[in-house]
Formats: C-alpha cells, structure tokens, sequence
C-alpha cells in the first residue's frame, strides 16, 4: 500500500464496461511526511474519497480486486482513507 492525496476527478464519457459507474480520480503519490514524490495517477476509487482526501491505494493487480469486476483494466485503486499519520524519527 502506498500514500497518495486527492488532487482531483477524471470524467471519461467512453470507459471500459466494468469501470461503468466508477468514479475515477487524480492522486498524488506522497511520501510519508506529505511530500509529492513521482507523477500523478488515476486511480477508480470505490470507497467515496474525496478532493484533499489523504488515501492509501494499490497498484498493479490487486488494484483490481476492490472492483466487483476484479478483472478490470485498471493500474491502480484507492483502498482507504487515511485518518491521521504517526511518523517517528528514526
């Protein structure tokens, strides 16, 4: 899992069949004290985040299996949001 915030939507008028009625949104990868770290992604979010949310998402084949279709072309999924985050120095 990894840390992402929600930076904003996608609206696709043509979309594979089994992402029909998913939300698609932009996330930025962060590191673990917030810091933008890579390009942004799409990812389907099928737990209802939200712009500004901080999320935890999936890449890769277990993106899919948040879907109730878990064979989805998708590359990545929001899996949950993230209430606070404790970072201890090392």
């Amino acid at each position: 899992m990894h840390l992402a915030k929600v930076i904003g939507r996608v609206v696709a008028t043509v979309k594979h069949e089994a992402l029909e009625g998913v939300k698609l949104l932009i996330i930025q990868p962060i590191d673990d004290a917030g810091k933008p770290k890579g390009s942004p992604i799409i990812a389907t979010d099928p737990i209802q985040s939200g712009p500004g949310d901080i999320v935890t998402y999936v890449a890769g084949r277990e993106a899919t299996l948040a879907l109730d279709e878990t064979f989805t072309p998708v590359d990545a999924g929001i899996v949950g949001i993230v209430d606070i985050v404790n970072r201890e120095a090392p």
